[in-house]
């Protein structure tokens, strides 16, 4: 085994979650690339007494059961995984990339559902266990990336090999000063886009939650989200690739969603309940280690310089009461063009914090 997913699997069962003797961890290994990453991982668990389980998922299996499935068939949260977050005290996810476009030819309507219940499994998932979740570098990531291999495992190794105590205290002296704060405004390429987060917190996943960490995140009060936001970057979900959305609010409620591919797909993934249309997490990358873009949102999402917000389900641990099956990360890149002000005070510019 390469030592680097030995040193991994400590990491996250030593330091991101904490796993002591006679705890039970429920690890999914999602993707065949991802079995290194889950022998670390389950070594690390062995040696310290705890009783690590694993189940398998894949995106080609998504697709054979929304390809072939009944609607009954698709709609079914899986019993023995729901029962897992049950049993479990920890929970790891160790997502191997897939084929952005392995679900390309499936009807939006059975991806919808396929998500819904899915979603009420990762809702059980943070509602029962501690949990962190962890997205494995491979050929696949590298070739939709457009970067070679090698400079993807280093890029992420190097992510997650931080000194977390110190850059944790950075970001947390960060939430200090976000925690006075009470409305933001995000300014960039045809976006112009606020909020309130009066009664709202601040978070940061300093490798806690998501491994490699780096982000500060809050939850928007919901009915106060005005104005447009666009996203150059593609957004995936389900097997779908969305590319150049363009959401629109007026007094909280969603009067625009467009798309220039898959915008069907977009507004039935919003439209899978009520809360789907609104946003659940507003949220700044912070990881210095992240540099490439990767067509991934656990990687993504935590590079130095970019935005991103969640449609639907909100944390309750900032404040957040907004409900809904999905939670759907879409990422805006602000390194070239962005600001973000915090009660009409600059706080960041063309991917800088400038507190």
């Amino acid at each position: 085994m390469d030592e680097r997913w030995r040193k991994l699997g400590d990491l996250l069962v030593n330091y991101s979650l904490e796993i002591k003797r006679d705890e039970k961890l429920l690890i999914t290994m999602e993707e065949i690339n991802s079995y290194p990453a889950t022998c670390g991982v389950y070594e690390a668990a062995v040696k310290v007494g705890a009783y690590p389980q694993i189940v398998f998922r894949s995106e080609k299996l998504n697709r054979i059961l929304t390809k072939f499935g009944s609607d009954e068939q698709i709609a079914r949260i899986p019993e023995i995984e729901s029962y897992g977050m049950e049993w479990a005290d920890v929970y790891i996810g160790l997502r191997g990339a897939a084929n952005l476009n392995e679900c390309w030819a499936v009807p939006a309507d059975k991806l919808s559902k396929l998500r819904r219940a899915l979603g009420k499994l990762s809702t059980l998932r943070w509602q029962k266990t501690r949990w962190c979740l962890v997205r494995i570098p491979s050929v696949t990531l590298a070739q939709q990336g457009g970067i070679d291999e090698d400079t993807l495992e280093e890029m992420f190794f190097d992510a997650c090999f931080l000194n977390w105590p110190q850059i944790s205290k950075k970001w947390n002296d960060c939430v200090k000063i976000l925690n006075k704060g009470k409305h933001v405004r995000l300014a960039g390429k045809r976006t112009d886009l606020s909020f309130s987060v009066e009664g709202r917190s601040w978070s940061v996943d300093d490798g806690r939650i998501n491994m490699p960490g780096g982000e500060i995140s809050t939850a928007p009060v919901e009915h106060t989200v005005e104005g447009t936001i666009y996203f150059d970057s593609p957004a995936v979900f389900g097997g779908k690739v969305v590319q150049d959305i363009t959401l629109r609010w007026k007094m909280g409620e969603l009067v625009q969603a467009t798309a220039s591919k898959n915008e069907e797909f977009l507004k039935a993934v919003l439209s899978t309940d009520p809360g789907a249309s609104r946003i659940g997490e507003f949220a700044i990358g912070t990881n210095p280690g992240l540099k490439h873009m990767c067509g991934d949102i656990l990687l993504d999402e935590k590079i130095y310089g970019t935005i991103h917000i969640a449609m639907g389900r909100a944390y309750p641990d900032v404040g957040g009461t907004n409900q809904s099956a999905i939670h759907w990360d879409i990422i805006k890149d602000l390194r070239d063009e962005g600001e973000i002000y915090l009660d009409g005070e600059l706080i960041f510019k063309n991917g800088q914090l400038l507190i």
